[in-house]
């Protein structure tokens, strides 16, 4: 993956184990400053940009992905395929790539903007708020997987009927559907009538 300035500056591989920060944003997204990511997370939250990746399959299914037990943030749920937070200044397209590469291992092909989402959902669980200026996108896996076993937990490939069944029975990020339902009409798009989505 390519070393751009913002990440170059927001690296924690130097050993150091700098704080990362976050993008603290207006109502309109308009960056305002920056926060510590654990302390913008603390209730009631404070706005911040991130991004939320939708990859889908040849045959048009969902690609979900199961949270790292070790995450400090909604560990074990299901959710989409990759969601996270630009570094101060970096575009959240660029973002997006740079996290589902890092996470699981592939680029995404043919992955497009699919509009912002504004949400405030507080998480019961660890008792952290995602106040977010959330950007979506939307595109295709065409690699075999190599999911980062410290992020990722397990994969699943679903149909949109097999996601409501799992939803119905298994827990999921606070924030999936609402992002779900924001990027609908572009995965429609993308994925076709026939996919049902």
């Amino acid at each position: 993956m390519p070393t751009t300035p913002a990440t170059a500056a927001n690296s924690s591989s130097n050993g150091t184990g700098e704080a990362i920060l976050l993008e603290l944003v207006d109502e309109d997204g308009r960056t305002i400053g920056t926060a510590e990511k654990l302390a913008a997370h603390q209730p009631p939250g404070r706005l911040h940009r991130a991004f939320s990746v939708f990859l889908f399959d040849e045959q048009g299914r969902l690609l979900l992905q199961q949270r790292a037990l070790g995450k400090y943030h909604s560990p074990g749920v299901w959710s989409n395929t990759c969601c996270g937070h630009p570094y101060p200044g970096e575009a959240p397209f660029a973002a997006a790539a740079r996290r589902t590469f890092e996470e699981l291992g592939v680029s995404p092909s043919l992955m497009a903007e699919a509009g912002t989402v504004r949400y405030n959902h507080p998480d019961p669980e660890s008792g952290l708020v995602e106040q977010e200026f959330n950007h979506l996108f939307v595109g295709m896996v065409q690699a075999p997987l190599g999911p980062d076993p410290e992020e990722v937990g397990a994969t699943a490939f679903v149909t949109a009927g097999e996601l409501a069944e799992r939803h119905a029975e298994d827990p999921f990020s606070a924030w999936f559907m609402t992002v779900l339902d924001a990027a609908r009409p572009a995965v429609r798009e993308l994925t076709g009538p026939a996919a049902g989505w």
